[in-house]
């Protein structure tokens, strides 16, 4: 498969779609999470709606985006988002309520804007905790990457595994599930170092 070019084919697919879904849950969330984690009327309008989707059942998803998408990369994209976006607005809410809140009332004493605190303080104070949820919830991201990839694909890991179940080549499944461990390694490892490099200043010398 190596020789053939087909794993460097799906591997590349798997990432691209993983990228590109990860990345568009991430613009949504981070933003949402920001805002219902420092304003209660916000949290009151959208935590409870967020928390009721999250309870569903990713799977079941699954046939209506095949539906609404057909079996293409928005489908994935779909999977993704919806299982990756309402566990990260929830987790940046708290990282945001975790913000000490003399940081903010300090703010407040110097009179600055509200959209000042929530961008020089609350903001760059949470990060750290924010890049550590992220970097979680990519992991969930991968597991709804091969669960859209089982059911509707034509390329990729997931797809692969479904087609050596079909010829009982459990060889190769087992190959593909170590190929993804280590995906799934290599990006958690790279997102703490990239962590690391951000915030050096939370590093204990």
């Amino acid at each position: 498969m190596w020789t053939s070019g087909q794993l460097v084919a799906d591997t590349s697919i798997s990432i691209y779609r993983i990228t590109i879904g990860f990345l568009i849950s991430t613009a949504f969330a981070l933003p949402i999470g920001v805002l219902i984690g420092c304003y209660r009327n916000w949290e009151a309008a959208i935590e409870p709606f967020v928390d009721f989707i999250r309870y569903m059942p990713v799977v079941a998803f699954v046939p209506l985006t095949i539906l609404w998408a057909g079996p293409s990369d928005l489908q994935k994209f779909l999977i993704i988002w919806i299982g990756t976006f309402f566990q990260q607005v929830l987790l940046v809410m708290d990282n945001v309520k975790s913000v000490p809140r003399d940081f903010v009332n300090l703010g407040r004493t110097l009179e600055m804007r509200e959209w000042r605190i929530l961008q020089r303080i609350v903001v760059p104070s949470a990060m750290p905790a924010i890049w550590d949820s992220l970097r979680i919830s990519l992991g969930w991201a991968w597991t709804w990457l091969v669960v859209a990839e089982l059911v509707a694909a034509t390329s990729g890991l997931g797809y692969r595994i479904t087609t050596a179940q079909r010829f009982f080549q459990t060889d190769l499944i087992f190959g593909y599930l170590l190929l993804l461990g280590m995906l799934g390694l290599a990006t958690d490892q790279a997102m703490k170092y990239l962590g690391r490099r951000f915030f050096r200043y939370l590093e204990i010398r």
